[in-house]
């Protein structure tokens, strides 16, 4: 039988988190792991991780191809993937410190030959940077807004110059919105320094600004590798869903709080209601995306189109969110609903994908019938 290794990173129990936070004297969560000269996190650190309900089902659905070890992605991750011994990673661990956080799992993965899910740690690294992921997608003519990045307030006079507005702006090394809030859309070269200015002491890294796109927005997600990669029915986002007046971009608020279960947006709109050329125009560019920057198995690419009507990529999601509960609008389970894969067959096909590029063979447990 398969044995499957399961690396993530759990969310913080919120209480018990805030009780560490303020040296109560109370052990923290399992998983967070800082020395007493590391800075004391804040909640926000960990948009990224899984809840405990996402981990489960991540679990159920390997557990149909073998017995699953759950490998947390703490500090002593390396010592128990090399005493697990697993035939496969299964890994969805985002990390926590530094710009190449995402990459610490496939490269502990790989310095100790252990075959792996997903994108490799260049790809991680590179798609992290919003940066050098949009200067790769220009260099091979994929098209992506135009941008400047900003490392001091000095060099925010330079954005000032060479972009046209309004300029959207962004931490550079983040993601599930982290630091994207309605203040970061900038109509005025004032308000691009002022924003500009309270990223840079806020996050302590570079900051994207990039010219702001008024067409519409989709997200596309994408399964396999190759020839066999393909894209699945397009996510549209409906931005006439937001409160009114607010900017047309899906960030912090309509993720975090607009977007709740007791009051949910009707924010995405799937298959996207669209021609067909635009349809597999949007496919070519999101393929084209996925290619260039290495991403494998599966991810998520947000498109939006500019003024000429042309698709561009705004972001790549080499670690997709997988929610299981499609009350919380998890786009890469949604597009794979749409186009008749279940959660269980989404995850099982990241884990087979995976397999065919090692040339492992997976079996699935036989199921049991019930009277």
């Amino acid at each position: 039988m398969t044995r499957i290794g399961f690396a993530f990173n759990q969310k913080p129990d919120p209480a018990a988190f805030e009780t560490s936070r303020r040296g109560a004297g109370a052990s923290s969560s399992p998983a967070i792991s800082h020395s007493e000269s590391e800075p004391s996190p804040s909640i926000d650190e960990f948009a990224e991780w899984d809840s405990p309900e996402t981990i489960d089902a991540v679990e159920t659905a390997l557990s149909a191809y073998g017995d699953v070890v759950r490998l947390e992605a703490t500090a002593d991750f390396p010592e128990n993937l090399r005493a697990a011994h697993p035939d496969i990673v299964f890994n969805v661990a985002e990390g926590l410190n530094g710009r190449n956080r995402e990459s610490h799992v496939p490269a502990i993965c790989e310095f100790l030959g252990v075959p792996y899910t997903g994108s490799d740690p260049f790809t991680l690294t590179l798609c992290l940077d919003k940066a050098r992921a949009k200067e790769a997608l220009a260099f091979n003519q994929v098209p992506t807004p135009r941008f400047a990045v900003i490392r001091t307030v000095g060099q925010i006079k330079g954005a000032l110059d060479r972009l046209r507005y309004p300029v959207f702006v962004k931490p550079v090394h983040e993601g599930s919105s982290k630091g994207i809030t309605e203040a970061n859309y900038c109509r005025t070269p004032t308000d691009l320094m002022v924003r500009a200015s309270e990223l840079l002491e806020e996050y302590t890294q570079p900051v994207l600004a990039e010219e702001f796109l008024p067409g519409a927005e989709f997200t596309c997600g994408i399964l396999g590798n190759g020839a066999k990669a393909r894209v699945l029915p397009l996510v549209a986002i409906n931005f006439g869903a937001l409160p009114e007046g607010a900017v047309p971009i899906y960030g912090f608020e309509a993720k975090w709080i607009w977007d709740v279960p007791e009051n949910p947006l009707e924010i995405f709109e799937c298959p996207a209601r669209i021609d067909l050329p635009l349809q597999r125009w949007i496919e070519r560019v999101t393929l084209d995306a996925y290619n260039v920057t290495g991403c494998r198995d599966w991810a998520r690419i947000d498109v939006r189109i500019d003024s000429a009507g042309v698709p561009n990529v705004i972001e790549i999601n080499p670690l997709p969110g997988i929610l299981p509960n499609p009350e919380e609008n998890s786009c890469l389970p949604k597009a794979a609903r749409a186009a008749g894969i279940g959660y269980d067959e989404l995850i099982q096909s990241c884990l087979i994908a995976a397999a065919e590029r090692y040339g492992l063979t997976l079996r699935r447990r036989p199921q049991l019938v019930t009277a």
